[in-house]
């Protein structure tokens, strides 16, 4: 028999009745935990459909805060969060979609120590930053708990989703795919470049579909290396191959 109560079989009920997730797989996602890394333009979705699909535990880390330029594209923040720190604004969108949810605001930028302890105790990690520097570390992180990283990317016109699990021996990481000191110095960021809304939207959709898929055990995860151009309406996908002279994941 179910843990779930009535409301919460009927809030997830276009979800239960799907074959992959079934109440087996609503169950693991009410016992998942997600931690989303950056609550911009792709933390924003990420977080909204994690809560809304019923993952149970979400732990939304930002330590920047709401500027007006950023609500062209950062659907969880409004007119009102104009100053306020991201990820409690997030929370705050999250929690008026499923107030079940248990979420936790984290408003200081994780590194090192903290960075390791926060990726330990989740289920899956969405990298939803925009700096080499953090996705680097965050990767490092993911590789050394053993957590599957779901990573998305988006700029001007063009997105990009790889996810990574560490506990599948072929995959292969962020490094793999991005080797350090190769091309870092030509950092693309909306701050800088500029970025079409709904793509943010569109890429941080996809990355809260894996990280549902994960939890719940439904279907494929993702593999390899997706990009979308935005101009053409293209996608197209690439074999990613573990690099066995990585620096974080080779030998």
């Amino acid at each position: 028999m179910s843990d779930m109560n009535d409301e919460a079989l009927l809030r997830y009920s276009r979800q239960i009745m799907l074959e992959q997730i079934e109440i087996a797989g609503q169950e693991r996602l009410l016992a998942g935990h997600a931690l989303v890394i950056g609550a911009g333009g792709l933390g924003s979705p990420v977080a909204l459909y994690l809560a809304a699909a019923g993952v149970g535990r979400l732990s939304i880390a930002d330590d920047d805060v709401v500027e007006l330029s950023n609500l062209q594209r950062q659907v969880a923040h409004g007119m009102a969060d104009l100053g306020r720190a991201k990820a409690e604004s997030a929370r705050e969108a999250a929690l008026a979609v499923n107030p079940d949810c248990d979420i936790q605001a984290l408003t200081e930028r994780l590194v090192g120590e903290t960075l390791a302890a926060a990726v330990a105790e989740a289920d899956v990690v969405l990298d939803c930053t925009d700096r080499f520097e953090s996705r680097y570390a965050i990767n490092a992180a993911c590789r050394a708990a053993g957590v599957p990283l779901v990573s998305g990317a988006a700029i001007r016109f063009s997105g990009q989703l790889a996810v990574f699990d560490p506990r599948d021996p072929a995959s292969p990481c962020y490094a793999c795919l991005y080797p350090p000191g190769e091309g870092g110095d030509e950092e693309l960021r909306c701050a800088e470049n500029g970025v079409v809304a709904p793509l943010v939207g569109l890429i941080g959709c996809f990355q809260a579909l894996e990280a549902v898929k994960l939890l719940a055990q439904a279907g494929r995860v993702h593999e390899g290396l997706s990009t979308f151009d935005g101009l053409s309406g293209q996608w197209r996908h690439f074999r990613v191959p573990r690099d066995p002279a990585c620096p974080v994941c080779g030998g």
